[in-house]
């Protein structure tokens, strides 16, 4: 099954998995098949660092000796890769978890994982999660040195959309809300819908929780401290984070589990709206730049098959540290779209790489209230 985002081989009978040669024995079949196990086949830049795999006919008796199972497994085998752009926590959900999910879900926990590619800090930090879908340890099939035998095997794991579950296709009709509830019970989050009487903050004085999502490199908001006085001043209790590579995972979703409202800058931050409660409301800052078709497909479109309320906050050129990097009559800042012909290189330069944000507080203000007004009632 191949679609222009992912590849999917399902296969069964005798089947011998060889990882140390990238090599999947079926018996049976007539012809080999190549294929790499991530869902971002349209990108060339992901797929260069994903390892493939061959599947190929099992020897016949008398021919050329098969490989010895040394491993037997009564289960189905899955085997996706960990390469890829793995690592950055937008990419890990829409070309990994979510796929994975679409794909696993049906077996309930009867099925063995073999990542390729695999790095052991990121399996650690979803393994949480992948106890919902499995009940076996996950195995480095490139590096175990073992030959492992299944009745049946699928590589490669179905994708739909950006952050998305279409339950029509979806096997058991499973949508974003019940991958949405794996995550809850993976990491024990106990909100399951946001109020505006809060619930989820530490001061338990009745006030909704805005999480407001900081960033390091590009995309800063330059006045973060201005934001929360203001937040805090349209009654919010508010914290301010900044989650990277390093944070820990079960801690932070419960940070943004408790939270009512998210704010931050188009990124994979954002991604954390999937440990949101049922109601809360997403904040997404747009970048200057033309760049609606981006924040859409990434985070716009996802929030509502997560039960999650979206904003858009469009941030005008005034607020952009792009006046202060560009002369006025430059085309950075009058016509962003002749940047965009330029191709994703030069888009990306411009306006996710070099700019940084200072909002008009008069306009967040306004959109704090729409927030509150947004949320459910206590």
């Amino acid at each position: 099954m191949t679609s222009k985002r992912s590849e999917r081989c399902d296969a069964s009978g005798d089947i011998r998995v060889d990882g140390n040669r990238s090599t999947i024995y079926v018996g049976g079949i007539e012809r080999e098949w190549r294929t790499k196990p991530y869902a971002r086949y349209h990108d060339p830049v992901a797929m260069a660092h994903v390892r493939e795999y061959t599947l190929k006919a099992l020897p016949e008796p008398g021919a050329a000796a098969a490989p010895a199972c040394t491993r037997n497994h009564s289960v189905p085998g899955f085997l996706f890769s960990n390469g890829g752009f793995s690592g950055n926590l937008y990419h890990d959900y829409t070309d990994v978890l979510v796929p994975l999910f679409i794909s696993t879900h049906q077996f309930r926990g009867r099925v063995q994982f073999l990542v390729s590619g695999m790095k052991p800090w990121w399996v650690g930090k979803f393994t949480p999660f992948f106890r919902q879908l499995t009940r076996h340890d996950v195995i480095d099939v490139d590096k175990d040195g073992e030959v492992h035998c299944f009745p049946r095997i699928v590589v490669g794991a179905t994708f739909h959309r950006d952050m998305g579950v279409d339950p029509r296709r979806a096997p058991g009709h499973v949508s974003a809300v019940d991958f949405k509830r794996a995550l809850r019970a993976a990491f024990g989050l106990k909100r399951e819908a946001a109020s505006r009487g809060g619930g989820g903050g530490a001061t338990g004085d009745g006030k909704p929780r805005l999480l407001i999502i900081s960033r390091r490199g590009s995309r800063r908001f330059l006045n973060s401290r201005e934001m929360a006085v203001a937040a805090g001043d349209a009654g919010f209790e508010v914290r301010v984070a900044e989650p990277d590579q390093r944070t820990d995972m079960a801690a932070f979703a419960a940070l943004v589990n408790s939270a009512d409202a998210m704010v931050g800058v188009h990124g994979a931050g954002l991604t954390n709206m999937v440990f949101l409660p049922r109601g809360a409301v997403l904040v997404q800052v747009v970048p200057f730049g033309g760049l609606e078709w981006l924040t859409g497909v990434t985070f716009k479109e996802p929030a509502a098959d997560m039960e999650v309320s979206y904003m858009d906050y469009h941030v005008r050129l005034e607020e952009s540290s792009l006046v202060d990097q560009y002369p006025r009559g430059h085309q950075v800042l009058t016509d962003p779209y002749a940047v965009h012909r330029q191709g994703w290189d030069a888009l990306k330069t411009a306006y996710l790489d070099k700019q940084n944000i200072r909002m008009d507080l008069d306009r967040f203000r306004a959109t704090l209230r729409e927030v509150m007004a947004r949320l459910p009632s206590p």
